[in-house]
């Protein structure tokens, strides 16, 4: 009997040991999110949109060939390479149709989507969940920010709730409604991926980028975070093959709503607009102007006459703040700028010569848009073409100091100056080394150094024989119609 008594006051001893011991961690439950009362809700305020445009003599018959329809691949070798017989009918209309999605933003019809599913439409249709069809108005369209608005006659609809972009959080679930190739109300869930994304050529605005999945049939449908609140449209997609790859951006709602408040009041947008063009701040050309950090947007050239040249703006300058709102980067500024309202007196804070300074900038109104693509991108060299060629080199010219950093560069001619409407600049006669690793051509003509306009080569020379070794200097370069500062270090021997 001894040795089971002593086992059992072994047990005792183990269970209050086990109580007075910490507890041991217990791994957290990790629960995806439920979707569902989400879609219950606010599915019904999605719609699918349909459109149908006219293309004019879209269309040849073939009647050698009577039996091939026109989506064939085989219709277009034949078209092309067989002879019309005499007989042939004229180029005929074709129907275009295409799909996207929206939602409904007021119990009588108001409804949102992106500007290019409904561009160039002779009818625009709105199906909602319930199968009703209706004949939608366009209210107003904004290319820049690819917003529309439409209007169908209804009554009693069922609308989205909105939300605030400006609370949503990297890493936060969201969800997407909307119509994929034409399949009404599919709902699709990820991540916010990054806030405040620039995207080439558009700039006016900062989109929202998740990891949901959207496909073409999806554009101007919304972005649900997990309280059922709209906080964003979705527009586009990054892909190499069309179709979804993980990428997706959606524009803030909050920038949509302001463009929709200017389209019912006055059906166009009023935008601000100040005349510069400017590039990002590199740590290359930070060090170059003095400056702590690469912040701002650095302006390369002023349009003649415009807000910014009258405000007192130079070229080199680097704006760090505008109407109090900092500029953290160039693509900032467009933004900032054009939420602006036109006539408004605003403070501009650059930074000029190794200090900052503040100017006073009256903001003009910018045109409406006729042509071209949305947000064309600015500060970037252009292609040398008829109308953007590099002036000629000559084989010879009395100015021609040493090569600096594998430079070599002559003064311009009187015709050169006249041609490139230029009062300074130096001709790049060669570019090699260093120089071509920066980026710097044959062709190109050097305009200024950091802050000093070159008027000749031989300021050139001197100029650049000054700097230390080892450190950036910003050259601006004149590249056809277009400008641009390049950062080229300093290095010895060279």
């Amino acid at each position: 009997m001894k040795p089971c008594a002593g086992f059992a006051a072994l047990l005792v001893v183990a269970f209050f040991l086990a109580l007075l011991s910490p507890a041991a961690p217990v791994r957290a439950q990790v629960v995806l999110p439920d979707f569902a009362d989400l879609v219950d809700r606010q599915g019904g305020a999605v719609v699918n949109i349909s459109t149908t445009q006219t293309v004019r003599g879209g269309g040849r018959g073939l009647p050698q060939f009577p039996n091939i329809p026109e989506d064939d691949p085989f219709f277009e070798f034949f078209r092309r390479f067989l002879p019309p017989n005499p007989g042939s009918p004229s180029p005929r209309d074709l129907e275009s149709r295409s799909l996207g999605s929206g939602f409904i933003i007021s119990t009588d019809g108001f409804i949102l989507t992106n500007a290019h599913v409904v561009e160039g439409a002779d009818d625009i249709t709105v199906r909602l969940t319930d199968k009703r069809e209706f004949k939608a108005k366009l209210i107003g369209a904004d290319r820049r920010t690819d917003i529309a608005l439409l209007k169908i006659d209804a009554t009693g609809l069922p609308r989205v709730a909105l939300g605030d972009p400006n609370r949503l959080r990297v890493g936060e679930w969201v969800v997407a409604i909307g119509s994929p190739f034409g399949f009404d109300n599919s709902v699709t869930a990820g991540i916010v991926s990054a806030k405040g994304r620039a995207l080439p050529q558009e700039n006016f605005v900062p989109f929202i980028q998740t990891d949901v999945a959207i496909n073409p049939g999806n554009s101007g449908g919304p972005l649900f975070n997990l309280r059922g609140e709209v906080i964003g449209i979705n527009s586009q997609i990054y892909s190499r093959t069309g179709g979804f790859m993980g990428l997706s951006f959606a524009i803030p709602i909050d920038v949509a709503m302001d463009v929709v408040s200017q389209l019912r009041s006055t059906g166009r947008v009023a935008r601000g607009r100040i005349g510069v063009v400017i590039q990002e701040v590199t740590k290359e050309l930070a060090e170059s102007f003095g400056l702590k950090k690469p912040m701002g947007a650095l302006v390369n050239s002023l349009e003649k006459g415009g807000p910014a040249q009258a405000g007192g703006i130079e070229p080199s300058d680097i704006i760090l703040r505008f109407d109090g709102k900092a500029v953290n980067a160039s693509g900032d500024l467009p933004r900032i700028v054009a939420a602006t309202r036109p006539g408004s007196r605003v403070a501009v804070e650059v930074w000029r010569k190794g200090q900052a300074r503040e100017l006073t900038v009256v903001v003009a109104d910018t045109p409406d848009e006729k042509s071209g693509p949305r947000g064309q991108q600015r500060g970037q060299p252009g292609p040398q073409g008829p109308q953007g060629q590099a002036p000629a080199v000559p084989p010879n010219n009395a100015a021609r100091p040493g090569a600096r950093q594998g430079l070599s560069v002559i003064d311009l001619t009187a015709e050169q100056r006249t041609q490139l409407r230029l009062s300074a600049g130096v001709l790049v006669e060669e570019a090699q080394g260093n120089a071509a690793r920066a980026g710097i051509r044959r062709g190109d003509v050097v305009v200024a150094i950091n802050n000093v306009e070159i008027k000749t080569a031989e300021q050139f020379g001197a100029l650049m024989a000054q700097f230390e070794r080892g450190r950036n200097v910003a050259l601006l370069v004149r590249r056809g119609e277009n400008s641009i500062y390049i950062p080229l270090r300093i290095e010895p021997n060279s």
